[in-house]
């Protein structure tokens, strides 16, 4: 067994940020040292790069990790972090997760009220401003892989594929996930699918899309599953049935507003276990990981996170 280590584990993604990135950790390092915060320092070289540094620093006894990026940077992060837990057997619990937000996708710090500030998120640190989060493990035609946010088949898988190959081409612009979305309306097809949700039916048919959600946020502030809490043991799911074209285009502002699970276009709910099947593509956290069947399980273990308190003054 490792000795811990005390000082946090600081994961930097120098091309989060459209290149702002090294800027930001620069301020950030000047905070940590003056709140007297100890740290080591690793940069990425590659995409997923994240997940190798966090499982190696976990073996060497890293317990509290700093991720310096957008959403892609802390499911990386977060990959690594579980990947060492499953095979060795050491609970989540033994871990923090903390992100100083740079990239342009900031969705998993909106739900934890973590402010877009580096002096602001290094005082959170600082002052141990720490919560619970929910461990989703997810199951697809790749295998096992964990979620910290927002998932799903269908219509946001594709958005999230599209929005990949853009920033591979070098688009960071904040109405990138716009462009995917009006993109993905017009050339996706619609999908058979089954949901069964702790086993029991809860729809079958043609489907634009299923989203399932650990955190209520995604795709650059969108709230396709409004009421998910990631400290509750639960699932939220969202299926958006197979209507005309014009009644769909109609319904989209509700996935920004928050309402979405009013529409009458729209099966929700929440369990422990949800199940998928059918012919489509899955995605992760932003991330397509392979395909149908799909299956999402809260299995109690949580892990420890940064998390601004109500109280809190930042």
């Amino acid at each position: 067994m490792p000795t811990i280590k005390p000082d946090w584990y600081s994961i930097v993604n120098p091309h989060a940020g459209s290149g702002k990135t090294m800027h930001e950790w620069h301020t950030a390092e000047k905070q940590l040292t003056r709140h007297k915060v100890p740290y080591k320092t690793t940069l990425t070289n590659y995409k997923f790069h994240a997940t190798l540094l966090a499982y190696e620093a976990a073996s060497h006894g890293y317990r509290k990790f700093l991720t310096v990026g957008g959403d892609g940077s802390v499911h990386e992060v977060f990959s690594g972090i579980m990947k060492y837990c499953d095979e060795t057997g050491v609970a989540p619990e033994d871990f923090t997760l903390a992100v100083i937000p740079i990239g342009s996708g900031n969705d998993w710090i909106k739900t934890n009220h973590i402010p877009h500030d580096t002096a602001k998120v290094v005082r959170l640190i600082a002052e141990e401003s720490f919560g619970m989060m929910d461990v989703v493990s997810v199951e697809t035609s790749e295998g096992r892989c964990h979620m910290a946010n927002v998932g799903g088949t269908g219509f946001d898988a594709h958005v999230c594929k599209i929005v990949n190959t853009l920033k591979e081409r070098g688009n960071r612009s904040a109405r990138i996930y716009v462009t995917a979305l009006m993109r993905t309306i017009f050339t996706m097809r619609k999908s058979n699918i089954s949901v069964k949700a702790d086993g029991v039916t809860v729809f079958e048919g043609a489907s634009y899309s299923l989203a399932i959600g650990n955190g209520p946020y995604s795709g650059g502030g969108m709230k396709q599953v409004p009421l998910a809490d990631n400290n509750d043991g639960l699932i939220d799911y969202m299926v958006v049935r197979r209507v005309p074209l014009l009644k769909l285009l109609g319904e989209i502002k509700h996935l920004f507003d928050g309402t979405v699970n009013e529409s009458d276009i729209v099966v929700h709910g929440q369990c422990r276990q949800l199940e998928v099947t059918g012919d489509d593509i899955v995605e992760i956290d932003g991330e397509v990981k392979g395909n149908l069947p799909l299956k999402v399980s809260a299995a109690g273990s949580k892990i420890r996170i940064l998390k601004r308190k109500s109280s809190s003054k930042s």
